[in-house]
């Protein structure tokens, strides 16, 4: 086996209790699309047809590491977890998590783990030191995620297992249910957990004493060492989030109150940051081979949660979906709140926007107390928002109206509720609050793993290594920015780094590469076969979901509320609707994808590789 990869796979069929080890794909496939996200999206792509449906024993979840995972790199420790997306439903899932779960898959001795069937029971998986057994979780079913590591580890007797697990909201099917490891780290695609929840696979425990083998070590130090301060100073500073929360406020991007109030943001902002430097204590919590540390344990030392500790990510969108979308102001509330869909393991930008509408739908009247058994939903009230997130984790009460989503929660709400949902291809909007970035609403609306982020510097099309430094001020160039941003991200996500050490990073292409010739012992992978590689992978993506019914209209489904402009903030007007049908046009025009039906055109898939796939669309 060629270096930079354990060499082998995990396939678990839950149906008939079977563990087996097989081979990596070629290298000729692996040169196609690395690992990662690439070639998790391949095999699901390949081994699950359209009428196979989300929640079908014979669908897939694939966790999969990249050739740097495991490296000492800044940040080598990406695991992508891909599989059918449960929160819309028709399009693939795509996420990401971070820790020291994917570095112990691959010292365990696998780059990867297939997941398919599902249990009579509720199972979960031990993988240590080459060898993969299935053990009963009747016991710790029902169990939250931090409850679920900390149960498994003991009955392991190894603190140092990295447990990836679901909560309840798993357990109970939600579209927006997500896995959650090592307690600060979550993977928040469409539905990941909703899939496990329906093969009742509750967790996966992995433990390696290995070790990734270098074709050229000395190359590859001499890279990482190149690479590291580059990474440091993109984060300068452990739990650098939190305290700079400010400035999504003052950016106006901070989603506050249903995205009613822009400027409630800078209030919001402005007072958490205070906190982070007074009462709330902050911890960096490194990932493995990490310079900075943005996930951190937080621990409120005075007030009404004084002695609370939050196991906390790195991003922000976690703690406006939880909180800042309900106007919750009070900064030991909002980590709270995000631990708590934390726990539940349910992603707070999808749930938190059903939950945020029915606040609004509340204060507008559409809602009363007797709909809501007896909960106040009023601006602000942390309480009330907690009782709806365990309610709809659990499926009861009026949370259960709440628990497939904004677009589905308008439905069963009626009236006007519609106008006021906030979501992209009926799954939560990817918060921050962007209305006013074209670029980044069109990131949100053509992703191909539904509604995230494809491509870091489409918060402000801002990518050095590919030339581009600020938005343009003709919005159709965005599609052809959008494109070769999207393939560098795709391929970022596949090579096994965060991209927190990785994307808007100058050089970091031939950064990237030259680790990557130095782990495998390849020649190096140029700018142009890199951005091929992702696109390759958009391309499998795409035909994947046309596949299972996506259609033209689907990449235009932004709610009234996304399509509204903001009413204040720096943003104040600004709206993408009158641009959106041709962006996404001009999107397909830039990709070789038919204007009519949205499909990659067969002379497109040929050039990539992919000729086999046209006859799937047909």
């Amino acid at each position: 086996m060629t270096k930079g990869y354990a060499g082998k796979l995990l396939r678990v069929d839950l149906s008939s209790g079977s563990v087996q080890d097989e081979p990596l794909p070629p290298l000729e496939v692996l040169r196609q699309y690395i690992g990662g996200t690439g070639l998790g999206v391949k095999i699901l792509s390949d081994e699950m047809p359209p009428d196979v449906g989300v929640f079908d024993p014979a669908s897939r979840i694939i966790l999969m590491t990249g050739p740097l995972t495991g490296t000492p790199i800044p940040g080598g420790n990406n695991c992508a977890i891909v599989g059918p997306n449960a929160d819309t439903g028709f399009t693939v899932g795509a996420g990401h998590t971070h820790g020291q779960f994917g570095p112990n898959m691959k010292f365990a001795g696998y780059d990867g783990i297939v997941v398919q069937g599902a249990s009579k029971k509720p199972v979960y998986l031990w993988v240590h030191d080459g060898k993969a057994e299935l053990r009963d979780a009747s016991k710790i079913w029902g169990k939250d995620t931090h409850e679920t590591e900390d149960l498994v580890k003991a009955e392991l007797g190894d603190p140092k297992a990295s447990v990836a697990a679901i909560g309840p909201a798993g357990e109970n099917l939600l579209g927006a249910a997500l896995v959650s490891n090592d307690k600060y780290h979550v993977a928040a695609f469409g539905g990941g957990g909703a899939v496990l929840g329906s093969k009742q696979l509750k967790a996966i425990a992995v433990r390696g004493k290995g070790s990734v083998e270098l074709a050229d070590p000395k190359g590859f130090v001499e890279a990482a060492a190149e690479w590291r301060p580059k990474a440091k100073e993109r984060r300068p500073e452990p739990a650098s989030v939190p305290k700079r929360w400010y400035k999504f406020g003052e950016d106006s991007v901070l989603a506050t109150k249903n995205l009613l109030s822009p400027d409630l943001g800078i209030e919001i902002g402005r007072r958490f940051s205070k906190a982070c430097t007074t009462y709330i204590k902050l911890t960096g919590e490194p990932c493995f081979t990490c310079p900075s540390a943005c996930s951190y344990k937080a621990v409120v030392t005075e007030g009404h949660r004084k002695g609370f500790v939050a196991t906390m990510g790195g991003g922000g969108e976690n703690m406006e979906g939880a909180a800042a979308m309900v106007a919750a102001s009070d900064p030991a509330d909002i980590l709270w709140l995000t631990d708590l869909y934390d726990r539940m393991g349910v992603n707070s930008p999808t749930l938190g926007c059903a939950v945020a509408l029915a606040f609004e739908c509340f204060e507008r009247g559409l809602l009363t107390v007797e709909d809501t058994d007896g909960l106040e939903l009023r601006w602000g009230n942390a309480e009330a928002a907690a009782t709806l997130v365990r309610q709809a984790a659990t499926r009861q009460g009026f949370g259960k109206i709440l628990a497939d989503g904004p677009k589905k929660a308008a439905e069963r709400i009626g009236g006007d509720a519609a106008n006021y949902a906030v979501w992209v291809k009926g799954a939560g909007f990817r918060l921050h609050d962007y209305r006013g970035r074209y670029e980044s609403m069109l990131a949100q609306a053509l992703a191909g793993a539904g509604p995230r982020g494809e491509g870091t510097g489409m918060t402000g099309a801002y990518d050095p290594d590919l030339g581009y430094f600020k938005s343009p001020d003709d919005p159709m160039q965005i599609p052809g920015i959008y494109k070769r941003i999207q393939s560098k991200r795709l391929f970022e996500d596949s090579v096994g780094v965060c991209m927190f050490n990785a994307s808007t990073i100058v050089g970091i292409m031939g950064l990237e590469s030259r680790c990557l010739a130095a782990a495998i012992g390849w020649d190096q992978i140029g700018p142009e076969e890199q951005l091929t590689i992702g696109e390759r992978i958009i391309n499998v993506e795409r035909v994947f979901n046309v596949g299972r019914g996506l259609k033209p209209s689907d990449d235009m489904d932004l709610s009234p509320r996304v399509l509204e402009p903001p009413a204040e903030g720096l943003f104040k007007g600004r709206t993408i609707a009158p641009y959106l049908k041709d962006l996404v046009y001009g999107y397909y025009q830039v990709m070789g994808w038919d204007q009519t039906t949205g499909k990659p055109r067969p002379e497109t898939l040929k050039r990539l590789g992919l000729g086999h796939l046209a006859d799937r669309l047909q």
